[in-house]
């Protein structure tokens, strides 16, 4: 098996992967782990490796098209290609995620992953149900750096775990999430205002790259009100409950910000872009009925019912067969992966200079003056 693997790919001696880093020397560690699989992981995993691979160590695709009717080499091609402007660690990441995954569910081992603490978030790993609780009721459950972080870091860290089937993103007390905590920009730091757009840019490149990323369904239980990000990430979930008494947000604008959680891409293609434009541009407000009716929203449970109902749907998922819904997932989304990453690395990248513009500093300052009084 190890040499068939091998072969498929490329030959480990024409690429060296030098350690400049902790994610090179995973991912060296990853390609000696792939060599140690005793079981055919099949060719669609075989050509998602492959292309995770070549983009990791040469790029984004830059060979042309084989012809003819080398079908191998035009599979070969289009598993590349299809990872577009997914950066080389990203692809390491992605490509350590797989084999981790694949090793995993060979050895069946029930592995469990530990990681810090951190305030704002209560996470669980239970009966197979990754659950990451927003846990801030007293904030409305407003997300700091470092609950971004520790929600990008527990997904990755459970992506290969193989006791883990789906992930729960939730909210604790009467509120999904009011967003960004504003408290984030007033934090001085050593290179002032440039160095924190450049942390925040990169701190929410990274949040989004890791739901994402994330192999296995993704959940987002909305249990109320959901304002900015909490409302744009929904579409980089899988399946979307919220309760009857739910409303979304997305007040960028009167912030002198943009939009974010791939919002710009996802919300036109959800909602057409006459609804999307309506939330991005002018603010409204939508209801739980019209979220579902747009096609942001899978369900609308009641109040009373939502827990129970999500619960049911959560359990049910927990206990079907791991392989079949992570490639049945892969399927769905692998198509607009790549365009997701490279949509959210813009989207970054835009917001990191509105947070340095006038009308963006004037509008949070304006609004947390208000808050004040």
């Amino acid at each position: 098996m190890l040499s068939q693997v091998s072969r498929f790919l490329i030959s480990p001696s024409r690429f060296s992967v030098r350690c400049f880093s902790d994610v090179a020397a995973r991912f060296e560690a990853a390609q000696t782990r792939l060599n140690t699989l005793t079981e055919d992981p099949g060719n669609e995993a075989k050509l998602r490796i492959y292309g995770l691979f070549k983009q990791a160590n040469s790029g984004p695709c830059n060979i042309p098209k084989p012809g003819g009717f080398n079908f191998v080499a035009k599979a070969k091609y289009d598993a590349w290609k299809s990872l577009g402007e997914m950066t080389q660690d990203e692809a390491k990441e992605a490509y350590i995620s797989l084999v981790d995954e694949l090793a995993g569910s060979e050895a069946g081992a029930e592995e469990t992953v530990s990681l810090e603490e951190v305030p704002g978030l209560a996470v669980t790993a239970e009966e197979g149900v990754l659950t990451i609780k927003l846990n801030r009721p007293e904030k409305f459950n407003a997300i700091t750096w470092e609950m971004y972080r520790g929600i990008g870091a527990t997904l990755n860290a459970h992506a290969a775990d193989p006791s883990v089937k789906v992930a729960v993103i939730t909210g604790a007390g009467k509120w999904y999430s009011a967003g960004n905590d504003l408290s984030n920009f007033t934090q001085p730091t050593p290179g002032g205002p440039k160095e924190m757009a450049l942390k925040g840019r990169d701190v929410l490149n990274e949040f989004c790259a890791a739901m994402i990323n994330f192999p296995k369904p993704l959940i987002a239980a909305v249990n109320g009100p959901a304002i900015g990000i909490p409302v744009t990430t929904l579409g980089l979930c899988d399946l979307v409950y919220c309760t009857d008494n739910a409303t979304f947000k997305t007040p960028f604008v009167s912030l002198g910000q943009s939009p974010e959680g791939c919002s710009s891409y996802v919300f036109p293609r959800t909602f057409g872009f006459a609804k999307a434009n309506e939330m991005l541009l002018t603010e409204r407000q939508i209801t739980a009925q019209e979220a579902s009716d747009g096609g942001l929203v899978t369900r609308v449970f009641t109040e009373d019912t939502f827990q129970a109902e999500v619960d049911k749907v959560v359990k049910h998922m927990a206990a079907l067969p791991p392989q079949s819904m992570v490639i049945s997932k892969d399927l769905i989304r692998h198509e607009h992966r790549a365009k997701l990453l490279e949509v959210n690395k813009r989207e970054c990248e835009v917001l990191s200079e509105r947070w340095l513009s006038d009308e963006c500093i004037t509008a949070i300052m304006k609004f947390l003056n208000r808050k004040k009084k």
